[in-house]
């Protein structure tokens, strides 16, 4: 039986839980209110993780178009929308550090206060939205997954 690529697997399991933090992340820093100056730390957290996400993401795209196999379990669909909503969730969330100076705010420890309100900015509304997006693509890669594993667990592949 084919497998794949032990670089993919880790990747895949590496970014699984990076995410699951990051989202876990977002959605509590959602709720904090922007006064509250610790929030800073906060975010300082979930941006360094979602630029280490993208920059996993870069490679394993890379290893995936340069590695083997196995015939596709899943649907083709699934993997390229995975592709595509993590690096949307990349790229509002560094449209949203421009626009809203979160980088000299955050890593360069200006002093200055967060925005009263980071809805203002449309690629923040964007973010969340895809965020949820991202979390139901992941409920249907778990429905799709777990069986399988299952299957697999029991000795039926």
């Amino acid at each position: 039986m084919q497998r794949y690529h032990p670089a993919l697997v880790a990747l895949h399991w590496l970014l699984a839980v990076l995410l699951f933090l990051s989202l876990c992340a977002g959605f509590f820093l959602a709720q904090r209110s922007n006064a509250d100056p610790s929030k800073i730390d906060g975010l300082r957290i979930h941006m360094a993780m979602g630029m280490a996400i993208l920059a996993l993401m870069v490679v394993r795209f890379v290893v995936r178009l340069r590695s083997a196999q196995p015939p596709q379990g899943q649907r083709r669909w699934l993997h390229q929308s995975f592709y595509v909503l993590v690096t949307a969730m990349a790229g509002t969330g560094l449209a949203t550090a421009i626009v809203a100076r979160l980088n000299d705010i955050v890593f360069a420890g200006t002093g200055e206060p967060l925005p009263p309100d980071l809805l203002i900015f449309p690629t923040r509304v964007a973010h969340g939205w895809i965020a949820l997006l991202l979390v139901a693509l992941i409920g249907v890669h778990l429905g799709q997954a777990l069986p399988r594993m299952a299957r697999m667990s029991l000795g039926r592949r």
